[in-house]
C-alpha cells in the first residue's frame, strides 16, 4: 500500500470503513494462550483481548497458596497479552505493506495493561 492509496481511502469513508470492519473481524478471529507454572494455568484471549477460557490444572485445587495461584493467573494472561500485542502488529505491518517503518515498535492500539 502506498501513500497515495491512504488519500485515496480518506477520501471515500465507506471504503475506509469496510477496511476498519475488515481488521476488526481479524482481530477478533485471532487467538493466543499464554501459561504459567509450567502450564498449571492456561489463560485463552482473543484480538480484542476477551477472555475466552482459563483453565486450572487439577493439581492446584489442594493448593492453599491462593496468592500465588492468583500471581500465576496473572502471568498467564500476561504472557497471553503479550501474544496478542504481537500478532496485531504483525497484523497492522503486513496491512501496511512498506509504511510500517515508523510504526514497528510501538503498541499497535494502545497500551492494554
Amino acid at each position: 500500500m502506498d501513500i497515495s492509496n491512504i488519500f485515496d481511502m480518506l477520501k471515500n469513508p465507506q471504503a475506509l470503513r469496510a477496511q476498519a470492519e475488515e481488521m476488526q473481524k481479524k482481530m477478533s478471529s485471532i487467538r493466543a494462550t499464554g501459561q504459567a507454572g509450567g502450564g498449571m494455568v492456561k489463560i485463552t484471549l482473543s484480538g480484542n483481548m476477551e477472555l475466552l477460557e482459563c483453565v486450572l490444572s487439577p493439581e492446584l485445587a489442594d493448593f492453599k497458596d491462593i496468592p500465588l495461584i492468583q500471581d500465576l493467573i496473572k502471568a498467564a494472561h500476561h504472557n497471553a497479552s503479550e501474544k496478542i500485542k504481537e500478532a496485531l502488529q504483525n497484523e497492522v505491518t503486513s496491512s501496511l505493506g512498506g509504511l510500517d517503518s515508523g510504526l514497528t515498535g510501538m503498541p499497535p492500539f494502545g497500551n492494554f495493561k
